[in-house]
């Protein structure tokens, strides 16, 4: 048996046959298409705004000055791109429903396996680290709580959360994401009247777009910082693939995902860069304290007295969308991993209501491992530095193998790419694009001692992977089973008629 890409005959797509395990209804129904656009959208917007837009950018504009607004601009950009390659993906074929699926398919079974237990490890640690965030944040507004109980109340109630129907996670996220917005909205407004009007804050400084290059200029602190702000911007736009984990629990793919995707753009010139140009005109970049969120900095120089409440508050119900979010898509890919005989036969379980119950608790137990890490004290902001470099280092394993996905996806169907109506512009060169660029954030992850430990330790998590692959390929082998579940294909025929019908 060898390991080629998962598919079947076209004939058994057409006919309508579903892959054995529906059939044999031992996933108890499967997922459900839950999610509504305004989910779809707002998840979209809530996924590219991380926490550290709203925590740590006072540290990023420290160490980068004004060329910060060229960084995210890098990112966000090359990220659109990769999300145009997953969405094409997508809806090359509605029955992909994770990265997984797209790995095994077009790359190989091997490649299902490690994306998926990659992406799965990596939403794990950065919901760890979300809960740790938590109890920063609660311990704000009540110091004497045990550093415990937040962790433990927050982890049990993404539990409940997440055994609720796809719907629900769709309305926290939806409200989690209003909350993001109206605040970023609302700092921007105030910040743009401030300069405006020649607004002077406490240290006399008045406010005006000419700070953007007035002090040392758009590159203060050269090249090497310029660099550097790549390793901590990066950690920011974890989360903006989320929009394809939610594709296949939702209602019309083919009109909502376009949607969701085109407006990335938009929504990072916005939320990022404008943000912080308005930060930094009424603040010099070089008065702003690398230690407190320029958030509470903006508010606080219009005499709003409660701005550290409200920030922080925002940045609480930030990190809990962050960790709802991981739970939702760690879920997902334990239960795909199931499905593909990659992982227990009984996470592959989905209720009636289409939720994979079995999945939310094995992943869910892993969440209490943030006590430990609590109580670890000093070591704390190590922690934190760790696991923030090792969710970069893994995400980019994942992003880059979306890329090379559509790679192949293109040399093999050039014909489904020409049916599409969501196509990738310059679909020869787009992806050689993203992959160097990740490199190129790979080489950045290197420049400090505080993120080159990821990758060290990196090459041992991939290492590990590869040798449980085999073990896995043998027990499959020797079982007389497929190395993966079967993915029907899909003609181009199919995909002009499935875009015709959805879209005219």
């Amino acid at each position: 048996m060898t390991e080629s890409p998962a598919s079947t005959p076209d004939a058994e797509a057409s006919s309508g046959r579903v892959p054995a395990d529906v059939a044999s209804g031992e996933n108890e129904g499967g997922l459900a298409r839950g999610l509504h656009n305004r989910h779809l959208q707002l998840i979209a917007i809530g996924g590219a705004i991380g926490t550290g837009l709203f925590f740590g950018s006072g540290q990023t504009i420290h160490l980068v000055g004004p060329a910060i607004l060229l960084v995210y601009g890098l990112i966000g950009f090359i990220l659109f791109l990769v999300m145009r390659q997953l969405g094409e993906l997508l809806l090359s074929n509605l029955h992909y429903k994770t990265f997984g699926d797209i790995a095994k398919d077009q790359i190989g079974p091997w490649a299902g396996f490690m994306v998926a237990w990659n992406y799965w490890l990596s939403w794990v640690i950065g919901c760890v680290a979300d809960l740790v965030a938590i109890t920063a944040y609660v311990q704000y507004f009540w110091p004497e709580v045990p550093v415990w109980l937040p962790a433990v109340a927050t982890a049990l109630g993404l539990i409940l959360l997440n055994l609720q129907p796809v719907r629900a996670f769709g309305e926290t996220e939806f409200w989690f994401a209003i909350i993001k917005i109206v605040t970023i909205l609302a700092l921007i407004v105030v910040g743009i009247i401030l300069v405006a009007t020649g607004f002077r804050n406490p240290a006399g400084q008045e406010a005006q777009v000419a700070h953007l290059w007035n002090h040392g200029g758009f590159f203060p602190t050269g090249f090497h910082g310029f660099l550097m702000g790549f390793q901590l911007a990066i950690f920011s736009f974890i989360g903006v693939e989320l929009v394809g984990t939610t594709a296949a629990e939702t209602e019309n793919p083919h009109r909502n995902l376009p949607r969701a995707v085109n407006s990335i753009v938009l929504r990072i010139a916005i939320f990022y860069i404008g943000s912080l140009a308005v930060i930094m005109m009424v603040t010099p970049w070089d008065s702003i304290d690398p230690a407190q969120s320029p958030f509470i900095t903006m508010f606080g120089n219009v005499g709003f007295a409660g701005a550290a409440f409200v920030v922080n508050l925002v940045v609480l119900t930030s990190a809990a969308s962050s960790a709802n979010s991981g739970v939702y898509s760690a879920t997902r890919m334990a239960y795909g991993l199931a499905k593909d005989g990659h992982a227990p036969r009984w996470l592959r379980f989905a209720s009636s209501r289409g939720v994979p119950r079995n999945a939310v608790f094995f992943t869910t137990v892993f969440l209490f491992a943030s006590v430990p890490v609590l109580l670890a004290g000093d070591a704390l902001t190590q922690a934190f530095t760790m696991v923030s470099s090792l969710c970069s280092a893994y995400i980019l394993f994942t992003w880059g193998t979306i890329v090379v996905s559509y790679i192949l996806y293109h040399r093999r169907h050039p014909t489904h790419h020409e049916a599409s109506r969501f196509r990738v512009p310059f679909p020869k060169v787009t992806p050689w694009i993203s992959l160097a660029f990740f490199a190129f954030i790979a080489c950045c992850l290197a420049l400090s001692p505080d993120t080159r430990v990821a990758l060290y330790v990196s090459p041992v998590w991939f290492g590990f992977m590869a040798v449980m692959w085999q073990v896995v390929k043998r027990r499959l082998i020797s079982q007389d089973r497929p190395l993966t579940a079967e993915i029907p294909t899909v003609t181009a025929e199919q995909i002009r008629k499935q875009f015709s019908e959805h879209l005219d």
